[in-house]
C-alpha cells in the first residue's frame, strides 16, 4: 500500500494494494473524487467533473 496526499485539502490517503490508474477514490476527509494518475509512484488528481447534458 502507498499514501498519497489530498490536493484539495492536504489529508493523507492510502491506496490499496489493487489500486488502478484512472480508478476514482474519493477523499476521506473532504469527500472529493480524486483519479489515481500513477500508482509507481503513487499520484493522484482532482477528478474531472463529469459533464450533464440534461437531455439535450
Amino acid at each position: 500500500m502507498s499514501t498519497v496526499t489530498c490536493p484539495e485539502c492536504e489529508a493523507e490517503i492510502t491506496l490499496e494494494a489493487n489500486t488502478e490508474v484512472g480508478e476514482i477514490i474519493v477523499c476521506s476527509d473532504c469527500g472529493v473524487d480524486l483519479e489515481v494518475t500513477s500508482v509507481d509512484p503513487a499520484a493522484v488528481q482532482l477528478a474531472p467533473m463529469e459533464q450533464e447534458d440534461w437531455g439535450e
